[in-house]
């Protein structure tokens, strides 16, 4: 059995929420508590009363992030075109739970990876200003790259031993494919810019949308200072056709800066493909399907 106020995702549920309220935010201690189906497996979320959120980080690994976010999500706000996570209130580490956690605005909208979008183009065209917007924001004081941020952000090499033990999960052309692919990548390191803020986790579960259109974008826990590559990602796992040219292009990045975020996909895509979970196998086929064809 877990010790009291130990970080552990079995005991996180709506009781010790009313509890963590009851303790530090008195004042919300009558709205009703619901938990989100899709909180995030980093994180659990929670809804409060129509206008708050809840989130706690589900093991040790992940408490550094909400203090991150808590600090700089107030400063990104004023940089960025569309909608990011408030903070409304920052819980404190107590007996009844042994880190930090926040309170957030309600973010109203539908993942993107089940919403229905008018205009992919469109679609692109907007997660591609919101990044370069990011990308602009003063990066003075910022978190660099560390296992905050599962290294995103620093160089994409850091993971290449990881990699090159599980090339082996692929065969014949793919194998000659993907080693190519990750020579290329690691190569790249070096021709890395200046330090700017990533996002880190520019998947369809962190974009809302809403009437069609992109309205938010959620989940900054691995948001860093560094290497923009891994924001790339996108055209490999979900931004397809013309909507991923545009991408492309509203990025406006260079050819080393995508030779890294193949390598962040690939890295990504050869860990999901052992993923027992539903759909987390099919994925994983598909970015490296992506990856392949247009290597």
């Amino acid at each position: 059995m877990s010790p009291a106020g130990a970080v552990d995702a079995q005991r996180i549920d709506a009781g010790l929420v009313r509890e963590l309220l009851a303790e530090q935010f008195p004042h919300w201690v009558g709205l009703p508590v619901r938990p989100v189906a899709a909180g995030g497996n980093d994180h659990r979320m929670f809804r409060l009363g129509d206008e708050l959120s809840v989130r706690l980080p589900s093991t040790p690994g992940y408490v550094p992030q909400v203090e991150k976010e808590q600090t700089w999500l107030p400063q990104l706000a004023a940089a960025v075109p569309l909608p990011i996570p408030h903070v409304h209130g920052r819980g404190r580490p107590s007996p009844l739970f042994a880190a930090p956690w926040s309170v957030y605005g309600w973010m109203p909208g539908t993942p993107a990876a089940q919403a229905s979008i008018d205009d992919l183009e469109r679609f692109a065209a907007d997660l591609a200003a919101f990044l370069v917007a990011l990308r602009a924001a003063d990066p003075a004081g910022g978190p660099g790259p560390g296992t905050h941020s599962a290294h995103r952000g620093g160089p994409v090499g850091h993971w290449d031993q990881e990699v090159r033990d599980m090339l082996d999960r692929v065969s014949g052309r793919e194998r000659a494919l993907a080693e190519g692919i990750w020579r290329d990548a690691v190569a790249a390191d070096g021709e890395a810019g200046p330090a700017r803020w990533l996002h880190g986790d520019v998947a369809a579960a962190n974009l809302l949308v809403r009437d069609g259109r992109l309205a938010a974008v959620v989940d900054f826990g691995c948001a860093a200072v560094g290497d923009p590559a891994c924001d790339t990602v996108p055209v490999w796992t979900f931004v397809s056709g013309s909507a991923a040219a545009v991408f492309r292009r509203d990025l406006a990045l260079d050819d080393a800066t995508w030779a890294r975020g193949r390598g962040w996909a690939l890295w990504k895509g050869l860990i999901m493909l052992t993923n027992t979970a539903p759909g987390q196998a099919d994925f994983a086929r598909r970015v490296l399907s992506n990856l392949f064809a247009e290597a």
